[in-house]
């Protein structure tokens, strides 16, 4: 099974990344929707350099920007008071959205930390308050904002995949297999053939039409973070299960992320209700798992690595 971290600078030293592979980790996991694979290059030379020394032939993952919608640049971070209401211009939303918004239209901010509606006139009201940073993630329920599968940055990405080491393609927010088919074209353009595509199940478009989109893809990421803006939380368990089960029945592997271990980013143990969720997942027959936050931004990557490693160790030698 793989075993994934995602780089940051939490785990950015080369002792860090080496103690973490030693762990067990086979992976990384790079996010680029914040920034470019050759502006990461001193992290990648870590992860390289660390691989090498505990005698790992690592796997990197690049997390591309697609059609993901999200806030702009702001110029700092933004303080949104519950029951205030503000102008939209002041978080910056993509040009196709802002006339999209008819009043009563919802808007998830940051994972759905953040709560606003649309009250007309460029204003909405906050729902739920709290600290908007710049790029988080805007989801905008019952909307349909046709973006184009691949930006600017994530071609000229995957045009330099090869000179790092890039292993596998995470494409985000899958609508269709038109979205898998642009991003395999760009990669046999740029001579990336051999890399894996890993399509992002992120919203009830790519759930939908999970049949398609299969052959397209490598592998199936179930991606908890935005597909349970998708659907009442309660309900994001039961369509993780049939989205397993979908892959298990036509024998392509799936890979289970978010919040896996959330609490590690500032807890050395994590909850009994994350390992048994690691645990299930391995049960369900995820061909890997990841980690997010808690090794890129977290207080205790190397813990994260072991707890996730040992509790699916447990799962694969389970028997009832």
């Amino acid at each position: 099974m793989e075993i994934y971290g995602t780089l940051g600078p939490a785990c950015g030293s080369e002792d860090t990344l080496e103690a973490m592979f030693r762990a067990g980790m086979t992976g990384m996991r790079l996010n680029l929707s914040h920034t470019t694979l050759r502006a990461s290059a001193p992290l990648l030379d870590a992860f390289h350099a660390a691989a090498k020394r505990a005698g790992i032939q690592p796997k990197l993952l690049i997390d591309m920007q697609g059609p993901e919608l999200r806030v702009g640049a702001l110029a700092e971070p933004l303080t949104l008071e519950e029951g205030a209401t503000i102008d939209l211009d002041a978080i910056s939303l993509p040009a196709p959205v802002l006339p999209m918004l008819a009043a009563g239209q919802r808007m998830l901010l940051d994972d759905g930390k953040l709560l606003l509606e649309a009250s007309g006139g460029g204003r909405a009201k906050v729902l739920r308050g709290g600290l908007l940073q710049s790029r988080k993630s805007l989801a905008l329920p019952g909307l349909d904002v046709r973006l184009p599968a691949l930006t600017e940055a994530d071609k000229e990405n995957l045009r330099d995949a090869a000179v790092y080491g890039v292993t596998g393609v995470m494409q985000p927010f899958v609508r269709d297999r038109a979205d898998l088919e642009a991003v395999r074209a760009a990669l046999d353009e740029a001579d990336c053939g051999h890399v894996r595509l890993f399509a992002k199940i992120e919203n009830l478009a790519g759930a939908e039409r999970l049949a398609a989109l299969i052959p397209a893809a490598d592998e199936i990421v179930i991606a908890r973070g935005d597909l349970g803006n998708a659907v009442p939380l309660w309900d994001l368990p039961a369509l993780q299960k049939r989205i397993a089960a979908q892959c298990r029945g036509v024998d392509r592997p799936f890979m289970v992320v978010t919040q896996m271990l959330a609490s590690m980013e500032h807890s050395p143990v994590p909850t009994r209700a994350e390992v048994s969720d690691i645990f299930n997942a391995v049960l369900d027959g995820a061909a890997s798992v990841m980690v997010t936050g808690e090794t890129a931004a977290g207080q205790y990557p190397v813990e994260v690595i072991k707890y996730l490693v040992n509790t699916v160790r447990s799962a694969e030698n389970f028997e009832v």
